[in-house]
C-alpha cells in the first residue's frame, strides 16, 4: 500500500502526465456533437510532449507506454462516459460498481494507445526510424482495437473528420486513412514547434498527393433516379419496450404514424419497432404489407425473430409490401429470404459471454433480449419497391468492413437502424450519426438513419446536407434523396492502399533501425 501512495504522489507531481490526460479528455472535443475538428491534431500534438527524448531513443518503451495509458484514460474516459448512462440507468448495480465497470472498460481500452507509442519507442533508435515507425505501430493498435474481444473501434481519430475538409479523402482511403493521417499532422505539428521542419514537408506533401488521388478518381455522381422516404420515430420508452402488455400499444402507434404518410417510396421503421416475436406477429405484418402493397410502396421494420425449432433468436431487418416496383401486391411470408440478420452483436447488450457465471451477478447481465445469434457476416442487400438498401442495425455501422462487405455497386441506399433510448441525453447517439455519415462518405451512398428515440434522418455524402428529426419526440420525416451511381475507391478496394503505404513505412521504419 505505502509503494502505491508513492506511485500516486509521483504520478500527481509529472506535469507531462497532467498533459498527456488533459491532452486525451479534450479530444472528446472534436468530436461530434461539438465537432471542433482541429483539436485532435493539437491534442495529438500535445501527446508527444510528453515523449520528446525517444527521438533521439533516450527513453525507455514503457515510460512512453504510460503517457500513452493516461492519454487513452482521458481520450476513452469522457468519450465513452455515454455508456455510464445505460449502466447507471438500467444495469441495476451499486454506483461504485459500475464506476468500477466503467473504469475497467476504460483502463482495457487505453491499453491499445500506450501499445502504439511502446511498439514505436521499441522499436526505434532516432528520429527517422521512430517518425517512419509510428503510424505502422498506430495502425496495428487500432486494428487491434476493431478486432479483438469482438472489437470496440468506437472514437477513432478518423470520426473527428467527418466535417472537415478532409472528409473528401473518405472515399478514398476510408476512416482508417484519417485516422492515420490525424496521427501524422498532430506529430508533423508537434515537429514544427521542435523547429524540425522535415516531418511536416513530407506531411504536407502526402496530404496533396492524396488530395490528387482523391480528385482523379473521384467516379460518383448522382444518377437520375431519386426517392421519397418516410421515417418514423416513435420514440417509445426504453423500460416499455419489450414489455408485453405495451406490444400492441407501440405496434398501433407506428401503424397511425405511418396511415396518413403512404404516398412515399419508402417507409422505415427502427430497430424492434415491432416488439412482438415475428412468429406471433403475422397477422399485423400481413396487415402491413396489404396496405404497402396497396399504396405501391415498401416498408421495412426491424423485429425479433425467434426460431422455435432451432431456438435461435435473430435481431432482424424485414420488408413488407413491395420489393419490386412492378408489384401488383405484397407476399409476406415469414422466414422469406429478403430479410437481413445482425451479425456483430453487441457485448452484454445481445449477447453475455461467460453467461453462466455473470448472469446471476446483476440485471446489468441479464438484460431483455441479450440472447441474440449471429447473422451471416456476409448477405444480400434489402430489396424495396425496387431499390436495393445496404444494411446495417445498431452498433454495427462502426464496423466499416462489416458494412463494406456487404456493399455491392448496384446498392442504392445506406440504411441503419438503431435505439439509442439506452444512452438518454448523451453524446452517445450524437458519435453513433456521425459514424453513420463517415460510412455513407466511404461508400459515397445516401444515408438513411432512423432509430427509436434519435438522432434519425438522411445524409447526402456529395452536397454533404442533412435533414434530422427533433430528439425525444414521436415524430416523422418525409425527404427526398438523389441516387449516386460509380463505386468509390474504398468500396471496391478497402483499406488495401493503407496497408500498402503501412507496409512501405514499416520497411523504412526497421530499415533505418537495423542499418549498420
Amino acid at each position: 500500500m505505502k509503494k502505491l501512495l508513492t506511485s500516486l504522489t509521483l504520478l500527481a507531481k509529472d506535469k507531462k502526465a497532467w498533459l498527456a490526460l488533459v491532452a486525451g479528455l479534450v479530444l472528446t472535443f472534436s468530436y461530434a456533437p461539438f465537432g471542433i475538428w482541429p483539436i485532435v491534431f493539437f491534442s495529438i500534438g500535445s501527446l508527444f510532449f510528453c515523449i520528446p527524448a525517444n527521438l533521439n531513443g533516450k527513453v525507455h518503451a514503457k515510460t512512453a507506454a504510460k503517457y500513452g495509458f493516461i492519454f487513452g484514460l482521458g481520450w476513452f474516459g469522457a468519450g465513452i462516459s455515454w455508456v455510464h448512462v445505460s449502466i447507471a440507468t438500467f444495469g441495476g448495480m451499486p454506483l461504485v460498481a459500475s464506476i468500477a465497470l466503467m473504469t475497467l472498460l476504460c483502463s482495457y481500452l487505453a491499453l491499445f494507445p500506450a501499445l502504439a507509442l511502446w511498439a514505436t519507442t521499441r522499436f526505434s533508435n532516432g528520429s527517422i526510424s521512430f517518425a517512419a515507425l509510428l503510424l505502422p505501430c498506430f495502425a496495428i493498435s487500432e486494428y487491434l482495437r476493431a478486432n479483438l474481444l469482438t472489437g470496440f473501434p468506437w472514437l477513432s481519430f478518423g470520426y473527428t473528420q467527418t466535417d472537415s475538409p478532409l472528409n473528401a479523402l473518405a472515399p478514398l482511403i476510408g476512416e482508417f486513412g484519417l485516422t492515420l493521417l490525424c496521427i501524422a499532422i498532430g506529430f508533423a505539428l508537434y515537429s514544427l514547434a521542435q523547429k524540425q521542419f522535415k516531418m511536416p514537408v513530407v506531411t504536407a506533401a502526402v496530404v496533396l498527393l492524396v488530395f490528387a488521388g482523391a480528385h482523379f478518381t473521384k467516379v460518383t455522381h448522382y444518377s437520375d433516379k431519386d426517392l421519397s422516404v418516410l421515417l418514423v420515430q416513435g420514440n417509445i420508452k426504453q423500460h416499455l419496450r419489450f414489455d408485453p402488455s405495451e406490444f400492441w400499444t407501440t405496434m398501433s402507434q407506428y401503424q397511425d404514424m405511418t396511415r396518413r404518410h403512404w404516398d412515399a417510396d419508402l417507409i422505415v421503421w427502427p430497430e424492434a419497432a415491432v416488439p412482438e416475436i415475428e412468429a406471433l406477429a403475422d397477422s399485423y405484418l400481413a396487415g402491413l404489407d396489404s396496405a404497402a402493397s396497396f399504396n405501391k410502396t415498401a416498408l421495412v421494420t426491424g423485429i425479433v425473430d425467434y426460431q422455435r425449432d432451432t431456438k435461435t433468436i435473430f435481431n432482424t431487418l424485414i420488408v413488407v409490401g413491395n420489393k419490386e416496383q412492378s408489384d401488383e401486391h405484397g407476399h409476406y411470408r415469414y422466414l422469406d429470404s429478403n430479410r437481413y440478420q445482425k451479425h456483430q452483436l453487441l457485448p452484454i447488450g445481445e449477447f453475455v459471454p461467460f453467461e453462466d457465471i455473470l448472469r446471476p451477478i446483476a440485471p446489468l447481465f441479464d438484460l431483455p433480449m441479450s440472447s441474440f445469434s449471429r447473422g451471416d457476416k456476409v448477405q444480400n442487400n434489402l430489396r424495396a419497391n425496387g431499390f436495393n438498401l445496404l444494411p446495417a442495425i445498431c452498433y454495427e455501422i462502426v464496423f466499416a468492413d462489416l458494412v463494406r462487405g456487404n456493399y455491392k455497386s448496384d446498392s442504392d441506399i445506406l440504411f441503419t437502424v438503431s435505439n439509442d433510448a439506452w444512452f438518454g441525453d448523451s453524446i452517445g447517439p450524437h458519435q453513433h450519426m456521425q459514424i453513420a455519415r463517415m460510412r455513407a462518405l466511404e461508400l459515397q451512398r445516401p444515408l438513411i438513419r432512423v432509430t427509436n428515440n434519435g438522432i434519425s434522418g438522411v445524409y447526402d455524402p456529395i452536397s454533404q446536407t442533412r435533414q434530422t428529426m427533433p430528439q425525444f419526440e414521436a415524430t416523422t420525416l418525409k425527404a427526398n434523396i438523389k441516387l449516386i451511381q460509380g463505386d468509390s475507391v474504398y468500396s471496391q478496394y478497402s483499406n488495401g492502399f493503407v496497408w500498402g503505404f503501412i507496409l512501405l513505412l514499416g520497411m523504412i521504419g526497421f530499415g533505418v533501425r537495423f542499418k549498420k
